[in-house]
């Protein structure tokens, strides 16, 4: 299994470099000029400015691709996780009990892991974010969202870790199951919780102000029968120059967000056109799809982990010694979340091809009820805002991209707007 492990690893470790490669080699080399069919839309600083900040991100993401590549053989083979459940286990399991010493081994991986992230994302949030002008976020502002961060998690995070792990432990030979089942039945509630619960703890959110606009939107919304709770707007220009808006909530606590910064940008029929794509995945079923196949692949994921926490060869196999006097439930959760990414990491292209046919639907659905052109208009804006690259290298944009590439978008939504 290590083997397996081993040869995963470096045979992605190899793909991503060459396809990051591939994408900084193919961005530099168009970066002198507009394509042809962007030349009377985007300036030429717009395009090499969408060219450097993706060579950058791209660039960073290499560099930081070796250094976790590193910790997670730090982490497997190289004893790691060993170490820390050997020393969490002396410091609690006596002392404390079987529950408190495997909640204290997830508590310290997380944060352990955390401070290794930490260098890489200031830099990318306070270095190349703000070089390119997209950060807003100030030092407060950080570390209110992060202590915030760490309150949601533990108040959210603790009480279901502890009931899967008193599942593994009580529920017998098919306590996967039961676990998949309050795991599905957690991430539900959260859809719930998260519009009206959570969301405002990090952002302020008020009812759209511009009535014009609202009559547009909710014009829109009758066209295509969506009902939602209510239009709002988000604050995001606090932390960010990007732009969006997105359905959030499930069933009756559906809700419409825009960012400020895309209603900054975007006039009335180009918002409604983007609200028009947004509903394209709704009446296509794209997101309860989504759902269905994230139940089915989690279902898998708990079955496979139900499985291969009963086989001592999976533990010894990176190097962890399974506790002879104690739960090893979460060890078992933690090497399945260290390792089956790695394995996981091939079939990205499967989901970025299911998940740019379903961008094209949304596309033509918008067209329907929208005009092509506005999206058209509003794509590029959002395009140019957000620093996308026009010339993605072809290959790149194939395994990684989940939107297709700009110019295959638009000449389809132009084709649209024609008939």
């Amino acid at each position: 299994m290590s083997l397996a492990f081993v040869a995963a690893l470096l045979l992605g470790l190899m793909l991503k470099t060459w396809l990051s490669s591939r994408q900084i080699r193919h961005v530099m080399q168009h970066r002198s000029a507009v394509p042809a069919a962007f030349a009377a839309t985007v300036p030429l600083e717009a395009h090499q400015k969408a060219a450097d900040y993706t060579v950058v991100r791209s660039r960073f993401g290499l560099l930081n691709l070796a250094f976790s590549s590193a910790i997670l053989l730090g982490w497997t083979l190289l004893g790691g996780l060993d170490l820390l459940n050997a020393w969490i286990y002396e410091a609690t399991a006596q002392r404390f009990g079987p529950m408190a010493y495997q909640l204290s081994l997830l508590i310290a991986f997380v944060l352990i892991g955390s401070l290794l992230d930490l260098p890489w994302e200031l830099y990318n949030t306070f270095n190349i974010e703000q070089r390119f002008g997209f950060n807003r976020l100030t030092w407060k502002l950080y570390l209110n969202d992060a202590l915030k961060g760490m309150v949601v998690g533990l108040v959210i995070g603790l009480p279901i870790a502890a009931l899967i792990l008193w599942l593994m432990g009580a529920a017998g030979r098919f306590w996967w199951l039961w676990a998949w089942g309050t795991w599905m039945g957690f991430n539900l509630l959260i859809l719930v919780l998260y519009p009206t619960v959570i969301a405002p703890l990090f952002n302020k959110f008020e009812p759209l102000p511009d009535e014009a606009l609202k009559n547009r939107v909710e014009g829109l919304m009758a066209r295509c029968g969506f009902a939602a709770k209510g239009l709002f707007v988000m604050d995001g220009s606090r932390r960010s120059a990007h732009g969006n808006a997105y359905f959030t909530g499930f069933g009756p606590a559906k809700r419409v967000v825009f960012f400020d910064t895309l209603l900054a940008r975007l006039n009335g029929p180009e918002v409604e056109a983007v609200l028009a794509h947004e509903l394209g995945h709704f009446k296509h079923k794209h997101v309860l799809k989504r759902m269905v196949t994230m139940f089915a692949i989690s279902l898998a994921g708990f079955a496979l982990l139900g499985w291969l926490s009963s086989q001592p060869g999976f533990y010894l196999a990176f190097a962890v010694r399974p506790n002879m006097a104690a739960p090893n439930d979460a060890l078992a959760l933690l090497l399945f979340m260290l390792v089956v990414p790695v394995f996981g990491f091939f079939f990205t292209p499967l989901g970025s091809l299911m998940s740019r046919r379903d961008e094209f639907q949304a596309d033509a659905y918008a067209c329907t009820h929208a005009r092509g052109s506005d999206l058209a208009s509003a794509l590029l804006k959002l395009h140019e805002d957000n620093a996308g690259t026009l010339t993605p290298d072809p290959v790149f944009a194939r395994f990684y991209y989940s939107h297709p590439p700009a110019s295959e978008r638009l000449g389809a939504i132009l084709s649209q707007a024609t008939r």
